[in-house]
């Protein structure tokens, strides 16, 4: 079985009238199914143009990117589309949830040009949002919800596909310490329990320690790759953690 992602000699230029911009040099980098990855690295060190390209989101300038051994390079626009869709979702850092939809019109978008029934449709969205614990948030607005709640909204949107990978950008930099703490474990359990593969990138040492591998970029290079033998357990913490006095986004989650 080949690997699941799998860079070599990648490396992206930006280019405009009068600047060069080499934001990655050469990586070459294996990454298996069900590992738990976090990039490092500066802002400008290549760790959010590594997470583009291996999302299909942006096409190296040089080099193969495999994906489960395909060479994406080859693909259309329309079949990188079509591949995101069926075997990645995406967590960022703001959430990127549309302000006048309900929580669960944004779980679904993803499914938005599926062909199934309208009905399978609406009940495997209200599954995902069951399994972050926001069921009976389903037809609040974002405004209407924390920033934790918002980025398990965001969690239910990209798992309600069923990808096997899941890419989070600065996934809890806009969030407090409990709830980054929360969002660790969700992830964890997604790792441990569905085997999905979770390449996150943070600036935060802490939340980087929850992964089994740390990758450090710096200008375009990975600079360190090691793993980790014992992750940070974020379900232990969050027993040893005080509960936020304002307790209105501390929702149960689904064991997943």
């Amino acid at each position: 079985m080949p690997a699941l992602i799998q860079l070599q000699g990648v490396t992206k230029v930006y280019r405009t009238s009068d600047v060069v911009v080499r934001a990655l040099r050469g990586i070459t980098l294996t990454i298996d199914r069900g590992e738990f990855v976090a990039l490092m690295g500066p802002s400008g060190s290549g760790k959010s143009t590594f997470l583009n390209a291996v999302g299909c989101l942006d096409r190296p300038t040089a080099g193969r990117y495999l994906l489960d051994g395909l060479d994406v390079g080859h693909l259309t626009r329309n079949q990188l589309a079509a591949l995101r869709n069926k075997k990645i979702g995406f967590v960022f850092q703001n959430f990127n949830l549309l302000p006048r939809t309900t929580a669960l019109a944004n779980v679904e978008l993803p499914m938005l040009y599926w062909r199934g029934p309208v009905l399978n449709r609406r009940q495997r969205a209200l599954a995902a949002l069951k399994m972050m614990g926001l069921a009976e948030y389903a037809d609040h607005h974002p405004n209407q919800l924390s920033g934790g709640q918002q980025q398990r909204v965001a969690i239910a949107r990209a798992l309600v596909n069923r990808p096997e990978i899941i890419l989070a950008d600065e996934p809890t930099g806009a969030l407090d310490s409990r709830t980054s703490i929360e969002i660790m474990a969700i992830f964890q359990r997604l790792n441990r329990e569905s085997g999905i593969t979770l390449v996150m990138v943070t600036h935060e040492p802490d939340i980087a320690a929850h992964a089994s591998r740390i990758i450090r970029f710096r200008d375009g290079r990975i600079l360190d790759d090691r793993r980790i033998a014992i992750p940070r357990n974020a379900d232990r913490e969050l027993l040893e953690m005080p509960l936020l006095e304002d307790a209105s986004d501390e929702q149960e989650v689904v064991a997943l």
